[in-house]
């Protein structure tokens, strides 16, 4: 049973489950990582650290705002994470009874389920960004949404349906560089690892902790990029909103503040996104296992 594929409903369920159990535990890191990369937005040339960000933000708004939007950051997990390894894992399967799947095969089968799942999941993603930054926001700034139905129901209203779409672009082009770096190498670095000796949990341990470097290096210029367009203001004179599409809000932003500023934050990003995939893909090798060993 090890080597048959999965009815669809277990890749589905499994993977949600294990995006809300890792999402849990790195909430707190990723409400930082927005707040970081969104504070070198509003103050640019300033020099940010990590450590001290954080302790100010905990002494300024306490412990407790790192776990604002935590709503959306679940509803996410249950939207984008089930249908991004989900699909992928159905449509590995189904081209393996086409042909033998190689790392190619991976890669675009892996690239497809995360543009297909970011563009489902665009209003949690939102609203998410939208919850994380605004306690850090000044007072009169603040949206001061109660619960991720207020924040989404409010957006809608006084925005329009197509602000969740707001930032899309960068947000699904990241989502297929992250379906291409992180879950087709770490589908690929199961294997090479395997080929090492290196099996069990520890095989999984370091092929997510891989995949995880690697996709948080290449997709960070997008997430600053997403994060951006998702909380911009339209300008208070004429109107018109600062950021307009991906590859223009990165060039605005490296001519402006130097192309490092897109990398403003990544020390949380990376933590975020390498303690996330460990986390993640732990559960669900865990729970497609407890079903296989149910048959």
């Amino acid at each position: 049973m090890a080597n048959q594929p999965l009815p669809g409903w277990v890749s589905f369920a499994s993977s949600g489950l294990g995006g809300i159990f890792g999402w849990v535990f790195i909430h707190p890191i990723n409400t930082i990582g927005v707040r970081m990369n969104l504070a070198s937005a509003r103050n640019p040339g300033v020099k940010i650290s990590l450590g001290s960000f954080a302790a100010n933000t905990v002494r300024e708004n306490g412990i407790m705002t790192l776990y604002n939007g935590i709503g959306a950051g679940i509803w996410r997990q249950i939207f984008y994470a089930s249908s991004r390894y989900g699909l992928f894992q159905v449509f590995r399967d189904t081209l393996g009874t086409y042909r033998e799947v190689d790392f190619f095969g991976r890669l675009a089968c892996a690239t497809a389920a995360g543009g297909c799942a970011a563009y489902i999941s665009c209003p949690c993603e939102v609203s998410l960004v939208r919850m994380s930054n605004d306690a850090s926001l000044p007072l009169a700034d603040r949206r001061n949404y109660k619960g991720v139905l207020d924040c989404g129901t409010r957006i809608a209203r006084e925005e329009g349906v197509g602000a969740f779409w707001r930032g899309s672009t960068p947000f699904v082009t990241r989502a297929c560089l992250v379906g291409a770096t992180q879950v087709a190498t770490y589908d690929q670095f199961k294997t090479i690892y395997k080929g090492f000796g290196i099996d069990g949990n520890v095989n999984v341990v370091c092929s997510s902790l891989t995949a995880g470097l690697v996709y948080s290096t290449i997709t960070m210029p997008f997430e600053s990029a997403k994060n951006r367009m998702a909380s911009q203001q339209p300008d208070p004179a004429t109107g018109k909103l600062p950021y307009r599409g991906t590859v223009q809000t990165m060039q605005a932003v490296a001519g402006a503040e130097g192309a490092l500023a897109l990398y403003t934050g990544f020390a949380p990003y990376f933590m975020r996104c390498g303690g996330h995939t460990v986390l993640m893909f732990f559960m669900v090798e865990k729970l497609q296992k407890m079903y296989r060993a149910s048959k």
